[in-house]
């Protein structure tokens, strides 16, 4: 009984004889969130300095640039807008414009539909999956090296192998390389032949879709075309968009390919009569070749400006015709 007041105390609410416990003062959480930012800014750094010093720092210069007298050799001289007068006045800047859009506008739908067409097909189960994926997918990986250019060129040159098979069906038109009307059309068939990455893409879109859907349209009597219209085209909208986009900004900055299919120097370096005279292979000999560095980056700016508006429409366009899931916007 003598300990009763002992324990009614300790049952009691109040507060441990040690004080009660004192939360962190907000200068330490300054201090300790500094110290984190910190951390997190230095392992950044790398990075950070990649930005400034290789990307974000050559794309301020070379705005000054293209306002700009400019031959790498000699101090830049402002001359204003100069250089975009002189490109909207050049015959071979316009000729380059009108084989960058005919390469965009035939290129890529070619590609995203050799590109669809395979997914379909690879979609079904079947023996040998794995592998036939792997395959289709290689030339993606490989194409847009220098060496795979080279190798295209024979196989599009005079008397080599499209040539030979050209001739036992009667066509003889030549090897395509050496023909300005011609070699246009070898380009769109290396960038179709690396269809791989944007198959893999839909490949993934079409293993989305349910298959409760093509099983309610079968039951309703619907046939195969009916479905891929009314059902798979649909629900992989989204990936066809993502597709699109990607391949178009894609076709626009072609060079490589171009610049080594068509001759790789000298007044050929886009090829014969400037049939391979794509804008980054005309933007590379003028500023390159002909040391023309002012001209060039005018000329990158404004494919910089063509390509964002592009993706603007590509963007306001989807609205009408891309469908996603409630709440997946």
């Amino acid at each position: 009984m003598t300990h009763a007041p002992a324990m009614e105390g300790l049952s009691q609410d109040s507060e441990p004889r040690h004080g009660p416990v004192k939360p962190a003062r907000p200068a330490a959480l300054k201090r300790r969130r500094r110290r984190e930012n910190l951390a997190g800014y230095l392992f950044m750094s790398p990075w950070i300095a990649g930005f400034l010093l290789l990307t974000a720092g050559p794309m301020v210069a070379s705005l000054y640039f293209a306002f700009t007298d400019y031959n790498l050799f000699d101090a830049p001289k402002w001359i204003g807008l100069d250089n975009f007068s002189e490109m909207f006045g050049d015959p071979r800047w316009r000729h380059s414009v009108q084989v960058t859009l005919w390469y965009v506008v035939v290129g890529t739908p070619l590609k995203l539909l050799a590109a669809l067409g395979v997914a379909l097909l690879l979609a079904q189960s079947r023996r040998g999956q794995a592998f036939y994926r792997a395959a289709f997918y290689a030339p993606s990986l490989i194409g847009a090296s220098v060496s795979v250019a080279i190798v295209w060129k024979a196989i599009f040159s005079d008397d080599a192998v499209v040539d030979r098979t050209q001739k036992i069906f009667g066509i003889n038109v030549g090897g395509w390389t050496g023909d300005p009307d011609m070699i246009i059309y070898s380009l769109v068939a290396l960038t179709v032949w690396q269809f791989g990455a944007p198959m893999v893409i839909f490949l993934a879109g079409l293993k989305q879709v349910p298959r409760e859907l093509y099983e309610a349209a079968e039951v309703d009597g619907a046939g195969k075309m009916r479905r891929f219209w009314n059902i798979t085209l649909p629900m992989i909208s989204p990936v066809l968009f993502f597709n699109v986009l990607l391949e178009t900004i894609h076709s626009f900055q072609i060079f490589s390919s171009a610049y080594i299919v068509g001759g790789g120097a000298g007044s050929n370096a886009c090829g014969p009569a400037d049939g391979s005279m794509v804008y980054t292979c005309y933007l590379y000999v003028q500023g390159f070749e002909n040391s023309r560095m002012g001209l060039a980056s005018a000329m990158a700016w404004l494919l910089l400006i063509a390509v964002a508006l592009v993706t603007a429409v590509l963007f306001w366009s989807q609205k009408r015709w891309v469908h996603y899931e409630e709440g997946a916007r």
